[in-house]
């Protein structure tokens, strides 16, 4: 057939065909270093010789990515401890784990390559507890229960997930705290760990199990919570990389959460673990 651009994005190759690509075009593809920005604002929780743990607020993304270049957590990190930017992936350099961007609440961020290797070990092998504090709609049943159910992209496109068979294997266990009333409705204050981490892995089982997070429209709530959603990584432990001990940090509700639950009224159980 001879050479001739590549017009269409739908052309269906049969097998045998050459592609040559501009490399003006593989210059713009290759994975680009963070860029360190002293303005991004950075709650420090920890921070030695190995780890540093933050208190991600609401709103702010963990890395770059889509949409999102420049002004990201790990911008603001490296700007503070310039070393982390040589550690692990260069696009999210000392990241091994993420919050969803209305989510917020605890991360740890590897200071140094040995901790990278030792936290990513961690969290693939789920040693490490990622616990969190949600509020559901309704009055979630049964008070304690394990959920299950693969995470794939959704056709939805967005960002959104959805289970599928297709997916990966994710799973979720829950405990509700209290019933309160909200604004007319019953919600549910339920303490959520992670025994994977999969994108959105809370939202999409607790919207599934037909309890929405409060405020998460993308994922059937009925109502706004802001820019946001009553999602709080409250409290992370591990095994600290230099010293072999495990650790453990907490991080207290941030203001709009506390005054949202001030808000409510108590119907059954307690609030008393947010606040001891």
């Amino acid at each position: 057939m001879g050479e001739r651009p590549l017009t269409s994005k739908s052309l269906v190759l049969r097998g045998g065909e050459v592609l040559e690509v501009p490399e003006s075009l593989l210059d713009e593809a290759a994975p680009q270093a963070v860029e360190a920005d002293p303005g991004v604002e950075v709650r420090i929780v920890h921070a030695d010789e190995s780890v540093i743990v933050v208190d991600k607020f609401a709103g702010q993304v963990v890395h770059p990515g889509v949409g999102n270049a420049a002004g990201t957590l790990v911008s603001g990190v490296i700007a503070r401890y310039p070393e982390v930017a040589t550690v692990g992936n260069p696009q999210r350099p000392g990241v091994v784990h993420r919050l969803d961007r209305p989510t917020s609440g605890l991360l740890v961020v590897a200071r140094t390559e040995q901790a990278y290797q030792s936290l990513s070990s961690q969290m693939r092998e789920h040693t490490a507890r990622r616990t969190y504090l949600a509020l559901v709609e309704g009055r979630i049943e049964p008070a304690r229960a394990d959920l299950e159910g693969a995470i794939a992209k959704s056709w939805k496109g967005f960002g959104a997930m959805e289970l599928s068979a297709q997916g990966r294997y994710a799973r979720t266990a829950y405990r509700r705290l209290a019933v309160l009333r909200l604004d007319g409705q019953d919600v549910s204050l339920v303490e959520v760990e992670l025994e994977t981490g999969r994108t959105h892995q809370i939202r999409i089982h607790l919207s599934a199990h037909g309890f929405p997070v409060y405020g998460d429209r993308l994922y059937g709530a009925a109502g706004e919570f802001g820019d946001r959603i009553f999602l709080h990584a409250w409290r992370l432990a591990f095994v600290h990389p230099g010293t072999g001990e495990e650790v453990a940090f907490t991080a207290p509700l941030p203001a709009d959460l506390d005054e949202c639950l001030h808000r409510a009224e108590l119907v059954e159980g307690s609030t008393e673990i947010i606040y001891s």
